[in-house]
């Protein structure tokens, strides 16, 4: 089975060393994924749920690149720095996954890699049809 590794060209990708996504045969990994856009700056500062659509938004693309799409969204993970921030994060994945119900979990950690950063989002999916 091939392996395709997707870049979104973000600097960390090449100094850390990981992909935004993974496809190899029908299954497809997206990295966890926060709410900094392509000029390294943070979108929607101190909005949980602002950050949450960006960065589902951003996975969308990255699983297009990988040919899958959000109904091929198996299970998903969800990482919050503020406990209080469950129901806008939960509305923001709703608006995405209500109808398709991927198997989902909410974290809620210590801290992200910058204090501006309130969500990071995970997502696996298999791709029915090859």
């Amino acid at each position: 089975m091939s392996r395709r590794n997707i870049s979104s060209g973000t600097r960390w990708e090449s100094s850390v060393g990981y992909s935004r996504a993974v496809r190899v045969g029908q299954h497809v990994w997206v990295a966890g994924t926060t709410a900094v856009d392509a000029g390294g700056e943070i979108a929607a500062p101190g909005d949980a749920y602002g950050q949450a659509e960006f960065i589902l938004q951003k996975i969308g693309r990255a699983l297009a690149e990988a040919g899958a799409s959000f109904e091929d969204v198996v299970r998903t993970r969800m990482y919050l720095t503020r406990a209080e921030d469950q129901g806008p994060v939960g509305r923001a994945h709703a608006a995405v996954f209500a109808g398709i119900r991927p198997a989902a979990t909410m974290i809620v950690v210590a801290a992200l890699v910058d204090p501006a950063l309130l969500v990071e989002i995970e997502v696996e999916a298999w791709i029915s049809q090859p």
